[in-house]
């Protein structure tokens, strides 16, 4: 695993990387929106690579220093890979089973962008993997997981998300990896940023937008994972050999958090909001309890319940360090709104009066 370098270390890693001169000049200094647009006029307009033109590129951008594939579904870093493949002579073809072939990875799933041209041949968000994997992965998101539905021979796993707003599947890579497959994310919400017209939307992804849930995810996986020697070597190889632009979350990872993280801050505080409070049992036919997620919280909370004609129903201040309990046996059977406030939380409920 990829150690948490130092400041200093951490800059003197990025150093290496052979950025042009005056690349990033128009950059330099903005923040959030800005510095995203700033980034998208740098990098828009590259150098297509046809989507065939991908596997001899590969054997540039992702070649390890045995020869062989670097496969980052498969690679175990300072450990022994549970199999390695030979460029050309192992490119898919079928596969059944792991170790059959490596294919071409859309990190951002093609059915996120509806496979228009451009990002189905961009080198910054599509690897080598293996075909088997590659297929498990499908266009789940990436996320992280507890327990695993599925793992892979060197253990990224498939399960539900345990990360905030959201619950679905997801896939996990190893953590030496999560990095990259972030870093890849942040270029393609800027490169084609306000070019997503004809884009679908998904479950972490708004056209080229990433959803906060996700982006909370990738920022996280941007700090657990400094840029390495294998994404700046990739990022020159891609920038002088092919494309002719160059993935600026590689070059500058803090970039990332100017743009996203504060977007991703009141995401997350809205999701506490809203999960402070619960009522129960719902629905209900004789009463309902309300209560406060903290306990410690012993000031006074207001509660409003209006039913579907817009009618105060109930209107008063209690404290919840107790459960509540409402007697609601006398209200006409239908949808009730329960709006629950404080100084530091609020949440709003459909209660169904049975």
């Amino acid at each position: 695993m990829k150690k948490r370098y130092s400041l200093l270390v951490f800059i003197t890693s990025i150093g290496i990387a052979q950025i042009p001169i005056g690349y990033y000049n128009t950059a330099i200094g903005l923040q959030g929106n800005p510095l995203k647009f700033a980034l998208h006029n740098i990098i828009k307009n590259h150098t297509v690579v046809s989507y065939a033109g991908l596997w001899t590129a590969y054997k540039k951008t992702d070649v390890k220093t045995n020869g062989k594939v670097w496969d980052m579904y498969s690679d175990i870093p300072l450990g022994i890979p549970p199999y390695e493949y030979t460029f050309v002579i192992n490119q898919c073809g079928s596969y059944s089973t792991e170790g059959n072939c490596y294919n071409r990875e859309h990190s951002w799933p093609q059915s996120w962008f509806n496979s228009v041209a451009g990002p189905t041949s961009d080198l910054f968000h599509i690897y080598p993997t293996d075909g088997k994997v590659n297929g498990q992965r499908n266009n789940f998101p990436y996320g992280n997981v507890t327990t695993a539905s599925w793992t892979s021979l060197n253990g990224s796993k498939l399960g539900a998300c345990t990360n905030i707003g959201y619950n679905l599947t997801v896939f996990e890579p190893l953590d030496e990896y999560k990095g990259d497959l972030a870093r890849g994310y942040f270029y393609m919400s800027t490169r084609y940023y306000s070019e997503d017209a004809a884009w679908s939307n998904s479950d972490a992804t708004n056209k080229s937008e990433i959803l906060p849930w996700q982006m909370n995810v990738l920022l996280a996986w941007n700090h657990l994972d400094p840029v390495s020697s294998k994404e700046i070597a990739r990022n020159d190889s891609i920038y002088y050999k092919f494309q002719n632009n160059r993935n600026p979350f590689i070059d500058h990872p803090e970039w990332a958090d100017s743009i996203w993280a504060s977007i991703t801050a009141v995401y997350l505080n809205e999701i506490q909001l809203s999960d402070s409070f619960s009522i129960f049992p719902n629905p209900s036919s004789n009463s309902v309890h309300l209560s406060s997620k903290y306990k410690n919280n012993i000031e006074k909370t207001q509660i409003t319940i209006i039913n579907l004609a817009g009618e105060c129903i109930l209107e008063e201040n209690m404290n919840l360090l107790d459960d509540y309990t409402i007697d609601c046996s006398n209200w006409k059977k239908g949808i009730y709104i329960f709006h629950l406030k404080n100084e530091n939380h609020i949440s709003n409920f459909k209660f169904i009066k049975l």
